[in-house]
């Protein structure tokens, strides 16, 4: 049975070499739907000869990956994110998996690995994260949700060996910035959504989210990156709800 691995690219250039000469042996084809990176992120891409790119106007992380999946012709897909790196394990897992035909699973998780630049965060909700990554291509498709896209599907979820090294962000900048960009996708989706925020949410849905990050999910044994990672997600929650309640002030 053939395998198709999808990607969904922006200027994924540092990144995608990397992912692409791991993965690469082990499929038939790989799917690559970008959204006119500004980067030399085609031509690294198009160095791999199995790679079909395309390019769209980015509307949605959903979306977006349902483009790269109707895409795929393989009866597998591994959907991965440019920044994700399987290790050994991970990729014997997916090939056993692919020489015993039909199994009794459509979809298979993998257990996350979660880096900000080379610190591994193991705590505050980061660690032993586990997310659908391979699946049948006919038993599953996107949420056409902008951001926090979700995997549906009715099939048996199963469990892959190994580990997906995440190196989420490069660096703490990096990592502020992508806060901000998301906290407003969010924003807009809540809103397309008919969702509200109030006075109560922006003031106490961030310190809940600190509490439950830094204290819950033990944090603090990340040190002063379990620090801050819980003042960045509580910061992340009070800027959603902020512009959710803009929005709605300014009706868009």
């Amino acid at each position: 049975m053939g395998i198709s691995l999808a990607i969904i690219t922006y200027n994924e250039a540092e990144n995608l070499k990397r992912l692409l000469a791991q993965v690469s042996p082990i499929v038939d084809e790989i799917v690559i739907v970008d959204s006119f990176s500004i980067d030399n992120t085609r031509e690294i891409a198009l160095q791999f000869p199995k790679v079909k790119f395309s390019e769209y106007v980015f509307e949605g992380y959903g979306l977006q990956k349902n483009r790269a999946l109707e895409q795929c012709t393989q009866d597998w897909v591994l959907f991965l994110d440019a920044d994700e790196v399987p290790d050994a394990r991970l990729l014997t897992s997916i090939q056993e998996i692919l020489k015993q035909g039909d199994t009794e699973y459509s979809v298979y998780q993998c257990t996350f690995n979660n880096f900000i630049g080379n610190k591994q965060i193991k705590y505050g909700g980061w660690g032993n994260v586990k997310r659908e990554r391979l699946f049948k291509r006919l038993s599953a498709k996107y949420t056409d949700d902008k951001v926090h896209e979700k995997l549906m599907s009715q099939g048996k979820i199963g469990e892959l060996k190994g580990k997906l090294n995440h190196y989420t962000y490069k660096s703490i900048q990096h990592h502020v910035a992508k806060m901000n960009q998301y906290s407003e996708m969010m924003a807009e989706e809540k809103y397309r959504k008919g969702k509200k925020a109030n006075l109560i949410k922006v003031i106490f849905s961030p310190v809940f989210e600190f509490v439950k990050t830094y204290f819950f999910r033990l944090g603090f044994l990340d040190g002063i990156y379990g620090l801050y990672i819980a003042r960045t997600m509580a910061n992340y929650t009070f800027l959603k709800y902020m512009k959710l309640y803009e929005k709605h002030q300014i009706g868009s």
